[in-house]
């Protein structure tokens, strides 16, 4: 399995990122999928998922309200939509897939990892 971020970059407070990720090398719909990002000298925290079908997600508190996770199994993608940024998210955001199907939102459950895409917002 191989995912591949993108739509990173930099954008001003109350702005706007939508994320991609592109999933590649077994059945997409196999596997649940996650979000989440690393800020300079934190440890990685989840951000959002999302199960195998999209039936079902989860947020971080942070993330409540201002983010939404989708998914395309047709296109085998899985997007981040990004609303109301603030400083804090800046980070390098990472896509990551599990082979549980059911939403899970801890490091430890997830099998593969993109290598991130940088967002930064300014204040």
């Amino acid at each position: 399995v191989q995912l591949a971020e993108s739509g990173g970059g930099l954008v001003q407070a109350g702005g706007s990122l939508r994320l991609s990720c592109a999933h590649s090398g077994y059945t997409f719909s196999s596997y649940s999928m996650g979000w989440f990002r690393q800020a300079p000298g934190k440890e990685r925290e989840f951000v959002a998922a999302i199960n195998w079908n999209g039936g079902n997600s989860d947020y971080a508190t942070s993330a409540k309200g201002r983010f939404a996770i989708s998914r395309d199994n047709a296109k085998n993608m899985v997007y981040l939509q990004m609303n109301s940024l603030k400083p804090e998210d800046t980070a390098t955001y990472y896509c990551a897939a599990s082979s549980y199907t059911i939403v899970v939102n801890t490091t430890d459950l997830y099998d593969y990892w993109g290598q991130g895409t940088q967002v930064t917002v300014s204040s």
